[in-house]
């Protein structure tokens, strides 16, 4: 058997056994819609470096477990990924709501496809952080979705739709 047929059929395995709601967090928004642009109002009480660095914590913990990837269930194209943190965007790191930060990281998948995650995560601190939605915004560049603000309310927007999309809520 090939190692990448061994990697999907073991990550296929490990989403049967421990739950698809645990590995996949749902495509829908999250229900603490932000109510203003990240950081128009307050300080964060979590800083870039300390969401940066939960980020890396969670994935390298998620990982641990699950053979040594973080798998992520890909509802577009209807399938398991097997994938490792390659970089997490230093830029695109916010707060969009009172405890409640956005965070873009780059992913590479056993096959060497780049995979661009949203990441959300909610804590009053940053010992607190925990992960609460994981999205797959971008396949090798290529946007599934962006972001579109409506009435305060940072919402997904498919791409090709009659408002043009901001990449991420900024």
């Amino acid at each position: 058997m090939k190692l990448g047929n061994s990697i999907f059929s073991f990550a296929a395995v490990g989403l049967a056994i421990l739950g698809i709601s645990g590995l996949i967090v749902a495509q829908e928004h999250p229900k603490e819609h932000p109510q203003e642009h990240p950081g128009s109002k307050g300080q964060s009480k979590v800083s870039s470096e300390e969401l940066s660095h939960s980020i890396t914590a969670y994935v390298k913990k998620d990982s641990a477990l699950k053979g040594g990837y973080y798998l992520v269930y890909d509802a577009v194209d209807k399938k398991p990924l097997a994938l490792t943190l390659d970089k997490i965007h230093m830029d695109k790191l916010a707060r969009v709501a009172e405890g409640s930060y956005f965070a873009c990281a780059d992913f590479k998948s056993t096959d060497g496809v780049t995979y661009d995650l949203d990441i959300f995560m909610k804590g009053s601190n940053a010992k607190s952080l925990e992960t609460t939605e994981v999205s797959v915004h971008k396949l090798n560049g290529k946007e599934r979705y962006g972001w579109v603000e409506k009435d305060g309310h940072w919402m997904k927007q498919p791409m090709g739709g009659k408002e043009h999309p901001k990449e991420h809520p900024h």
